[in-house]
């Protein structure tokens, strides 16, 4: 059971009620596979995002670390988007509980699966011109500013990237899950297990790569372009790990496209943040975790009738063809 069978607009109204965000009647459901995510306008002429998060997913304490680095980040000036101050209406039909300080964190209901949520401004952008060397100087300025309000500290409870989480147990919940058909599976199971002891390779080999606080999932559709330049709408990846792995996931096209790319990012990220060069040979085991990481996160939510529909091709055995090939390419590339 995913736990969103219920959340209906007219739950979703009542449960901003509850928090003193009064709907006029009209929201709207956006794209996201992970959490339920609904633009409800306010009868005060405000606009508001409110995102419920997938059950079971993150422990309250996580949720709360993500809100309180967005917070810190928006302090600093980073243009993030924070979650807001919620308040609890007394006489309201709903009861909610709230958490953190302030409080960001409402809780509908009880049991084992609670419906928990946050609230945040609505924001709008486009896609950043990556192809632009000044979009991308302005891109690696915006990182370098958010990297160094997350070296000042790490997270307590959200994850570590490393391969032990993002790979060898995600590859062992697709084993045990009996996901990939036969005889993919002799085959994944033998290119995943090589590419991942490469890819611990590649983390041992930078003992002393610093660690600090991430967005974690800095794909170019996680970031908005305005007029006054880019800006971030949600941390639900944040986690601790190293800095290249926001940057990597920004480049495109073949090998020298991408190192000019790079060096346009590390322009701009270097007059907030210096960077360890040594963190490029983690590219690409960076992105072999991913693509392990990604095949497992969908199998984890195959009964939420969401994932079906938008990844029927998941579980054929062309599929899983393409993943072995994939794994293959990257063992090349991590050995070249």
């Amino acid at each position: 059971m995913t736990g969103y069978a219920e959340l209906d607009p007219g739950l979703v109204l009542e449960a901003l009620d509850a928090v003193g965000l009064r709907g006029d009647g009209r929201l709207l459901q956006l794209n996201s596979y992970e959490n339920r995510v609904f633009q409800v306008f306010l009868e005060d002429g405000d606009v508001v995002v409110a995102k419920f998060y997938r059950p079971g997913r993150w422990t309250d304490a996580q949720i709360l670390e993500e809100h309180a680095f967005a917070l810190e980040l928006a302090e600093a000036e980073v243009p993030v988007i924070a979650p807001r101050r919620l308040q609890a209406v007394a006489d309201a039909p709903l009861a909610v509980q709230l958490a953190g300080d302030p409080p960001t964190l409402a809780t509908l209901g009880a049991g084992e699966q609670p419906h928990r949520f946050g609230v945040s401004p609505r924001s709008t952008g486009r896609a950043p011109e990556l192809e632009d060397p000044l979009v991308m100087e302005w891109l690696g300025r915006f990182l370098g500013r958010l990297h160094a309000v997350g070296a000042q500290a790490r997270f307590a409870h959200r994850r570590t990237l490393d391969v032990a989480t993002f790979g060898t147990a995600a590859r062992q919940r697709l084993l045990d899950g009996r996901f990939v058909p036969e005889p993919q599976d002799v085959l994944w199971a033998d290119a995943s297990a090589r590419a991942l002891a490469l890819a611990q390779a590649a983390f041992d080999g930078l003992p002393q790569a610093r660690q600090l606080r991430l967005h974690g999932d800095c794909h170019p559709g996680n970031i908005l372009w305005r007029d006054e330049g880019p800006h971030v709408v949600d941390l639900d990846d944040a986690c601790n790990g190293p800095a290249v792995q926001d940057l990597w996931m920004l480049l495109s096209g073949d090998r020298p496209t991408m190192s000019m790319q790079l060096e346009w990012l590390l322009e701009g990220y270097e007059q907030f943040m210096p960077f360890d060069r040594r963190e490029l040979t983690l590219i690409e085991p960076l992105r072999t975790l991913r693509m392990i990481h990604h095949s497992a996160w969908i199998a984890e939510r195959w009964s939420d009738p969401a994932f079906p529909a938008a990844f029927p091709w998941f579980g054929t055995a062309a599929y899983w063809q393409q993943q072995t090939q994939q794994l293959r390419e990257q063992i090349e590339a991590m050995e070249g």
